[in-house]
């Protein structure tokens, strides 16, 4: 798993706007009841982001993740992934993801997506740029996610996304890359055993051909889950990641979708 209970998102550079956030319960179009944190800046956000959580689904590290994107003016929501299986349960460290983990489909992924997606535009405008951002697991639905045009999505961003692993019965995401149809910003630890270079260079190459914008950066020494506030020896990482982050969607705010 990527972040025990204990781990918190480093806090972004210029982070000094007001924000609220909440538990929210949606609901997908196949009826599915799911768990969601909406987190809202006090002045209109500048963009959208859907944060797809890692294998452990919507604890605590991503509702914090949500609320430090909207005190940069970013409004954020956080999805559960697991709503058809474990229903609205707590997502702490007893909880046993893998068997859930194991049941998760792509159009589940996809309809929940849709019913943050719908949720959060509904409390701005529904023209705004939106992005998704996920974390392992997460990253690698979120270049899922980029490959639906109807999720209207103006980019993706993944942290550590598995490249290999068939997450949800889609394919994997090298197989999957040459469809993806946004920009993409793909994160990754460069002393990550589980997704070597020759993945990331492979990925890097399939986006290539997807004749998408795209970058892929890759953070020498830097383990997976590195962005991690407790992780002190890649702060360095951790913070120039949230510039890439920031940056990648402040070029795209007010994009049209």
């Amino acid at each position: 798993m990527c972040y025990d209970d204990n781990a918190r998102p480093p806090l972004p550079p210029g982070a000094t706007g007001s924000a609220k956030g909440m538990d929210v319960v949606l609901t997908a179009a196949d009826g599915n009841r799911f768990a969601a944190y909406l987190a809202t800046p006090e002045a209109p956000p500048s963009a959208l982001v859907l944060v797809l959580p890692d294998v452990r689904g919507l604890h605590q590290f991503y509702k914090d993740l949500a609320l430090r994107f909207a005190e940069v003016g970013v409004a954020a929501i956080a999805m559960d992934y697991f709503g058809r299986t474990a229903g609205l349960t707590p997502r702490d460290d007893s909880f046993e993801f893998w068997p859930h983990v194991m049941q998760v489909t792509l159009p589940g992924i996809f309809a929940d997506a849709q019913a943050s997606l719908t949720h959060m535009r509904e409390q701005g405008s529904s023209v705004m740029s939106s992005f998704t951002m996920g974390f392992c697991m997460g990253g690698t639905m979120s270049f899922h996610c980029a490959t639906q045009e109807q999720l209207a999505l103006t980019g993706a961003i993944g942290f550590y996304a598995g490249l290999s692993r068939d997450f949800g019965g889609g394919g994997t995401m090298l197989e999957r890359a040459k469809d993806i149809k946004v920009p993409s910003l793909g994160l990754f630890g460069g002393d990550d055993p589980g997704i070597p270079a020759d993945q990331i260079a492979a990925f890097d190459a399939a986006l290539g051909v997807a004749g998408v914008d795209h970058t892929v950066i890759t953070y020498p020494g830097a383990p997976h889950s590195f962005f991690d506030r407790r992780a002190t020896d890649f702060a360095e990482a951790s913070a120039d990641a949230w510039e890439k982050v920031l940056a990648f969607i402040a070029a795209r705010a007010g994009a049209a979708v």
